[in-house]
């Protein structure tokens, strides 16, 4: 007898689904799987028939044959067992093969028969709805993450035995609701810019940053406040839209992260992962590919501290994925991709000890200056559009707060700035002013006859790129925003300016 089911795995952070077909004929009494498996599917035999036996179902002596289709696609993962079983039992005639249809199976099984959790759930419970699935078939533990999703009967089984009540009408399927909560990589309680005594410039590019998503490098000496500054940022950014919070929350999912939450990540993220993290960590890998740590900021910021201290080559690996906003992993077998749409905020002294160019407490020789200034490429400071010095904090500014503004006045203007780029934005393909592709500059980002010749002189004399020029005008774009101007002036391009010719002080100075 024959008998499919269907399941899925994932393909990045997407389902892709997979056939199991499973059949039962006289011959010798074998236990055979094909379909270009991978180490842990092809051990899924074992279990399979060791729980069955552990549950009181014993597999006849006859020839047992599992296909996984497509036979094309590498299967990877965990989630078979369970599928591999309901086929079976079905070419046995003890499941019927009408509750087959349009039933989603997946889970893992223990040896004792219990169904055990997998990765990605949310991922491959989102492709099955729309796909048209009517019911999935889920382990308990996942549950909480898979009724994120509506519209889909869930039948949650904690072992095989609930598999076949199901089977024989004794398990209603539930429809659930939708849960919403903060969890992203911090605890939900954000410092505020109110703790934050002096550096007034510095509150500013971090205003102008989040306003139009600009990528900000912030430079100066220890015990400025950078990393403290840093920290505060998630507290101005603007909430994340419902597409934005399954898309993030799918993510976290295909790395095992949401587990027993049942809530949606409401808060953008905010990873800060240590300046020893390998190439891999930082932009996703393995032998079966999983996110990195740029992939997990997506839609929210990666906060790279001490930045000269990351691995030249870890920090290289940025440079394509800061530009399209997606990252490729290829491997011999198949390539996938994930979304790594992030704001990059960095930190770093100017020097080993951190005092350049002040050289009255600077220890380091220039030679020590320059290898220190060169683990950061041109190229990747290209990406960056807003450069802000962190001066030292005086004795005055560290013990008065007064004028210090609160992270929710902040927010508003930011708020303020994107609702300006969503109505200009309307119909296409970005959001935000930093995302502006070079095509449509001059629609967006167009310049006066003085603005054009203020600029000419300007790129003459920094030495721009075009890639650099663009940026600057993409941040002027967002500070005539904040200041609800439409036409960008010579004051927004002499600020933006400021922002880029500090670069050139450090590494050309």
């Amino acid at each position: 007898m024959y008998s499919i089911v269907t399941t899925a795995i994932l393909n990045g952070i997407e389902g892709f689904f997979v056939q199991v077909e499973a059949d039962v004929s006289d011959g010798l009494p074998v236990f055979d799987m094909v379909g270009f498996l991978a180490a842990e599917v092809r051990e899924s035999k074992e279990r399979v028939r060791t729980a069955l036996k552990n549950c009181g179902f014993h597999l006849p002596a006859k020839r047992i044959t599992v296909n996984l289709s497509p036979a094309n696609v590498r299967k990877v993962g965990n989630g078979f067992d369970l599928p591999i079983t309901v086929a079976i039992l079905g070419a046995l005639g003890i499941v019927e093969d009408r509750l087959l249809d349009r039933l989603l199976v997946i889970g893992e099984l223990g040896l004792n028969g219990d169904v055990l959790p997998i990765d990605g759930m949310l991922s491959i419970v989102c492709k099955a709805k729309e796909e048209g699935f009517n019911r999935c078939m889920i382990p308990v533990d996942n549950y909480s993450e898979a009724m994120l999703v509506q519209g889909l009967e869930l039948i949650p089984v904690s072992n095989l035995k609930n598999c076949l009540e199901y089977f024989h009408g004794n398990i209603i399927p539930t429809t659930p609701e939708i849960k919403n909560n903060n969890m992203a990589g911090h605890d939900g309680v954000i410092p505020d810019f109110a703790d934050v005594n002096g550096q007034p410039m510095l509150r500013r590019a971090c205003e102008i940053s989040v306003s139009g998503m600009h990528h900000l490098l912030m430079i100066g000496p220890p015990g400025a406040g950078k990393s403290m500054v840093a920290k505060r940022i998630p507290g101005i950014l603007p909430p994340m839209e419902f597409d934005e919070q399954m898309e993030v929350s799918k993510i976290y999912s295909a790395c095992g992260m949401m587990r027993k939450k049942g809530t949606l990540i409401e808060e953008r993220p905010f990873r800060a992962p240590h300046h020893t993290i390998s190439m891999q960590g930082l932009a996703g890998g393995g032998v079966y590919p999983k996110p990195g740590e740029i992939s997990l900021a997506h839609r929210g910021v990666l906060f790279l501290d001490e930045l000269p201290e990351f691995h030249k080559t870890t920090l290289e690996v940025l440079r394509q994925p800061l530009e399209d906003g997606i990252i490729t992993i290829s491997r011999v077998s198949s390539s996938v991709c994930f979304p790594s749409k992030v704001l990059l905020v960095c930190a770093m002294n100017p020097c080993k000890c951190g005092f350049f160019p002040d050289m009255n407490r600077c220890r380091c020789s220039k030679t020590a200056i320059r290898q220190y200034l060169s683990r950061i490429s041109q190229p990747l400071l290209d990406r960056i559009d807003i450069c802000a010095e962190a001066k030292q904090v005086g004795f005055d500014d560290l013990v008065s707060s007064q004028n210090n503004e609160s992270s929710d006045r902040i927010r508003k203007r930011v708020l303020r700035a994107h609702e300006l780029q969503k109505e200009r934005f309307a119909g296409e393909v970005w959001y935000f002013n930093s995302q502006i592709p070079t095509s449509a500059m001059e629609k967006y980002c167009g310049l006066g006859s003085s603005e054009k010749q203020f600029m000419a002189k300007i790129f003459e004399k920094l030495d721009l790129s075009a890639r650099s020029y663009h940026k600057i005008l993409r941040v002027a774009r967002t500070i005539a925003d904040l200041d609800g101007e439409e036409q960008i002036t010579k004051r927004h391009l002499i600020e933006a300016v400021s922002y880029r010719s500090l670069d050139k002080k450090y590494w050309e100075g």
